[in-house]
């Protein structure tokens, strides 16, 4: 992990160095810009795309280079197979519970009622797009798509599924060579080194493209479009809020760590994760910084890549509580079978979407594909402020899961405490002295 300004050298860094410091000053810039000069507002998109770009360019090997060392250098291949297991589980039971939890609040707020809109006069030229990339995937398609063409094809498309894949086999196969294997294992660690270093200097211009971003959206949609769907946005934002410090928030109690504290660790990715709108510009710091909290490098490998797959607890939330809002705008009446079997397709067309902007709306248009009763036209309702549930749906993504990636390290009892201390209570006079850890929790009960 980058020190930041001054820290080398015991200096307590200088305010305006900090990067969350500049990146918030950039989201701040970024919406006077949009509220005041829209049309230069919505031409400064080039900013945030190219720096979202440059993140996407290093993200596959980054997840190669870590996985394999992390999993060559366990030894044990029990020890691959018991991680991604115990990971699966934590992800099946939190991404769920996060479905029904949008399904309860929507129930209950209906915000979606007394609208009253007919389906037929809505303009579903806008969504088409999102409807036939939701109609072109299919269970068998995402299964098969996780084999790439050729070992290099899945770094030239960036499928992050693929390159785990590559990157689990090859592993795996280092690990099964023994010492012979070692020679390439030390190149990997040093090629893994220059790429985190690279991640380092690209995050320089995390500023840019955050005001780039934030510009483009607000001088595009204008804060005026959040006035029509108000109770939309408030439900949604308020429901992942409660989500976030409640559940995650007694699950981090629960293993030993403090949410607050780990939210302040990561403060400069929650804010590009805000200005940018994708939890994908800040995977590699993310992953950078759980090895430094003390999680072993294979978990970091297994958990951080799988999980912007696999583990979106606000695109979730976001898929029951939107597909229920469409219905109760269009005046469709859900019974509980109904909304069951929303949910369960919900489950199953959640799973596989990339931590990127807009593919919320793609798995929202491909359960509601599935589902006839609730309009697939009905969309267009809220693809005027999607982007802005866009940063709400990318930041609870990535809080759950730099919390899941603690709690399976603590789990297969490999999580350094005193690292996790260290970083989570920095040595600092104002905050507060580090407070104890229970014990793991032994591998053979852990679920």
């Amino acid at each position: 992990m980058t020190a930041a300004p001054g820290a080398a050298d015991g200096k307590r860094p200088k305010l305006y160095g900090q990067l969350y410091v500049q990146v918030l000053v950039a989201i701040a810039a970024g919406i006077l810009v949009g509220v005041l000069w829209p049309d230069v507002g919505a031409s400064l998109k080039p900013l945030g795309d190219a720096f979202i770009k440059l993140v996407k360019m290093v993200i596959a090997p980054l997840i190669f280079l870590t996985i394999v060392t992390g999993i060559a250098g366990m030894g044990e291949l029990k020890s691959v197979g018991r991680v991604a297991g115990k990971a699966f589980i934590y992800f099946l039971c939190f991404s769920t519970l996060a479905l029904v939890i949008g399904l309860i609040v929507a129930n209950v707020v209906q915000p979606g009622a007394g609208m009253n809109i007919d389906p037929a006069s809505l303009d579903t030229a806008a969504v088409s797009e999102y409807t036939k990339r939701a109609h072109d995937t299919t269970l068998t398609g995402f299964l098969l798509n996780i084999i790439p063409e050729t070992f290099v094809g899945a770094f030239t498309d960036h499928n992050i599924l693929q390159v785990l894949f590559l990157a689990i086999l090859f592993g795996i196969s280092l690990a099964l060579v023994g010492d012979r294997a070692q020679p390439a294992l030390t190149i990997l660690d040093s090629v893994a080194a220059g790429f985190f270093r690279l991640v380092a200097i690209l995050m320089r211009a995390a500023p840019i493209g955050a005001f780039g971003a934030m510009a483009f959206t607000i001088g595009k949609h204008g804060v005026g479009s959040l006035a029509n769907l108000a109770a939309l946005l408030a439900t949604f934002y308020i429901t992942s809020a409660l989500f976030v410090f409640v559940v995650l928030g007694a699950v981090a109690r629960y293993n030993g760590f403090s949410l607050w504290r780990l939210l302040r660790y990561l403060r400069a990715e929650l804010l590009l994760v805000l200005g940018t709108s994708s939890s994908e510009s800040a995977l590699p710091s993310l992953m950078e910084k759980m090895e430094a909290a003390g999680c072993p490098k294979a978990v970091v490998g297994m958990v951080v890549p799988t999980g912007y797959s696999f583990n979106l607890d606000g695109t979730n939330i976001y898929m029951t509580l939107a597909a229920l809002f469409i219905a109760q705008a269009t005046g469709v009446e859900l019974s509980l079978g109904q909304q069951l079997l929303l949910l369960g397709v919900a489950m199953l067309s959640s799973k596989g979407a990339a931590g990127v902007t807009g593919a919320g709306f793609v798995t929202l248009a491909a359960t509601l594909s599935v589902v006839p009763t609730v309009p697939v036209a009905g969309m267009a309702l809220i693809l005027g402020v999607d982007r802005f549930m866009s940063e709400c749906r990318s930041i609870t993504n990535f809080i759950g899961n730099a919390v899941a990636t603690i709690v399976v390290a603590r789990w297969e009892g490999g999580l350094d405490r005193d690292a996790l201390n260290a970083a989570l209570h920095p040595a600092d006079p104002l905050v507060d002295a580090p407070v104890e850890m229970p014990p793991p929790v032994a591998a053979a009960t852990a679920e």
